[in-house]
C-alpha cells in the first residue's frame, strides 16, 4: 500500500539478503520508524512487544525469525530453540504456529548447511503468499461494497465500520478487512470508514486511521461504544473485521469488542463480515469460546495512555486510580451464528464447517493428520 504516495510493506528483507526490516508500530501514528531485526531474539521481541502485530504479519515475522536463527546456527538444537522461543510470544494468533510449522517441516530434513538459504526463501514465499491472499480477499470483498453502492444514489458513499486494525499494517500488504476498502477506493468507489478507536491499545485510532489517511481513504475515528448508535440510525452499511483465529465451525476470535459489534449489527440488520486468510483457520478447534486461549495482557495497557502533547512531546500518563485492579483480555469470540459471511481468498463463505471444508480441503486433510 502507499504512504504519502510511496509504496511500502510492513516487513521486508533488506538488499543485504539477511537483515529483516519492519515498521515499528509502537511508534505510530506520531513517528514513522523502521526497526532492523538481525536475530531470532529480535524477531521474537518484535512480536511480543507488538512492534509487529496482526495474525498474518506475526506469521511472516516468525518465519523470518527462523531464518535469522538458521543464519546464526543451523543445528537441530538451534532449530528447536528458535521454534520454542517464537511460539511462546503470542498465544492466540494461529498464523504464528502455522508459519513455524511450515518452516520446521521444511528445514528439519535438510542438512544444517542448507537450512539458511531454504529458510530465507520460504519466509519470503510466506510473505508473498500473504500479499496474494489478501489481494484475493479484496477482490471478493469489493463485490459486497459494490452491491451496496448499487442501492444508493449516485455518488452516495458506502459506510463501512471496522474494529481494531486489520489493515496492511497487520499483514505484509493490503490487509484483510481493509483490502476490499482499498480496492474500492482505488477504483473510484465512494467509500467511508468508521474506525473504532479500539481500546486499550487504540489500534484503530493509531494504526487504521494512520494508514487510511496516508492512502487517502475518507474515514472517521469513533469511540468504541459508538458503533451501535450509528447502526440504529442507518449510518453503517456493513461491518468488516479481521480475525486472529477461526474455528472449523466458523467461530471467530478477534480483538476484544468484536463480539459486541456483532451483537449490535445482528440487532440492527447490518451485515457483519469477517475477512480472513486461510492460514487463520484452525481446523483442530471447533468451539471457539471453550477452546481458544484468550491472551491476557499487561495492566499498563489499560492504566496508561501515550500520546503527543501540544508542544510535540510524546508522553505517557496514568488514567486509572492507583491500586485499582485491571483485567485486560486481548480478544473475544464471536459465534458463527452472528456472522453474515467469511471473506476469504477463495470467495465469501458461510460461517460453518461445511463451507470452510469445501473451500479448503487441503487444510482439513492436514489437520486430520
Amino acid at each position: 500500500m502507499k504512504v504519502d504516495g510511496r509504496h511500502i510493506r510492513s516487513i521486508w528483507l533488506e538488499p543485504d539478503g539477511t537483515t529483516v526490516s519492519a515498521i515499528d508500530q509502537r511508534r505510530l501514528p506520531h513517528h514513522f520508524v523502521v526497526e532492523r531485526l538481525t536475530s531470532c531474539d529480535a524477531a521474537a521481541d518484535a512480536i511480543s512487544s507488538m512492534l509487529v502485530r496482526g495474525a498474518p504479519l506475526i506469521g511472516a515475522t516468525a518465519a523470518f525469525g527462523m531464518a535469522l536463527a538458521m543464519r546464526a546456527d543451523g543445528s537441530d538444537a538451534s532449530l528447536d530453540l528458535a521454534y520454542q522461543r517464537l511460539i511462546a510470544t503470542r498465544p492466540t494468533a494461529i498464523n504464528l504456529k502455522w508459519a513455524l510449522d511450515e518452516m520446521t517441516s521444511l528445514l528439519r530434513p535438510l542438512p544444517p548447511s542448507d537450512r539458511t538459504a531454504a529458510a530465507y526463501s520460504r519466509a519470503a514465499e510466506i510473505s508473498e503468499e500473504d500479499i496474494a491472499i489478501n489481494r484475493g480477499i479484496g477482490e471478493h470483498g469489493i463485490a459486497l461494497i459494490r452491491a451496496i453502492a448499487a442501492t444508493k444514489k449516485h455518488g452516495e458513499r458506502v459506510n463501512v465500520l471496522t474494529h481494531c486494525n486489520a489493515g496492511w499494517l497487520a499483514t505484509v500488504d493490503w490487509g484483510t478487512a481493509t483490502a476490499p476498502i482499498y480496492l474500492a477506493h482505488d477504483a473510484g468507489q465512494a467509500v467511508h470508514v468508521w474506525v473504532d478507536e479500539t481500546r486499550p491499545r487504540n489500534q484503530g485510532a493509531s494504526l487504521t486511521a494512520w494508514e487510511l489517511g496516508h492512502h487517502g481513504v475518507p474515514h472517521t475515528v469513533i469511540p468504541d461504544n459508538t458503533g451501535g448508535h450509528l447502526m440504529q440510525h442507518g449510518m453503517v452499511d456493513l461491518v468488516i473485521v479481521g480475525t486472529d483465529r477461526v474455528t472449523a465451525n466458523g467461530d471467530v476470535c478477534n480483538k476484544i469488542g468484536t463480539y459486541l459489534k456483532a451483537l449490535a449489527a445482528h440487532d440492527n440488520g447490518v451485515p457483519f463480515y469477517v475477512a480472513l486468510p486461510s492460514p487463520t483457520i484452525d481446523f483442530s478447534v471447533s468451539d471457539g469460546i471453550k477452546e481458544i486461549p484468550i491472551e491476557q495482557r499487561g495492566a499498563e495497557e489499560v492504566t496508561d495512555m501515550t500520546g503527543r502533547t501540544a508542544d510535540g512531546r510524546i508522553e505517557t500518563v496514568r488514567i486509572v486510580p492507583d491500586g485499582s485492579p485491571v483485567a485486560n483480555y486481548g480478544f473475544d469470540v464471536t459465534p458463527a451464528r452472528l456472522i453474515t459471511g467469511l471473506i476469504t481468498e477463495r470467495g465469501v463463505l458461510k460461517a460453518n464447517r461445511a463451507s470452510l471444508a469445501a473451500a479448503f480441503p487441503e487444510r482439513t486433510a492436514a489437520a486430520a493428520e
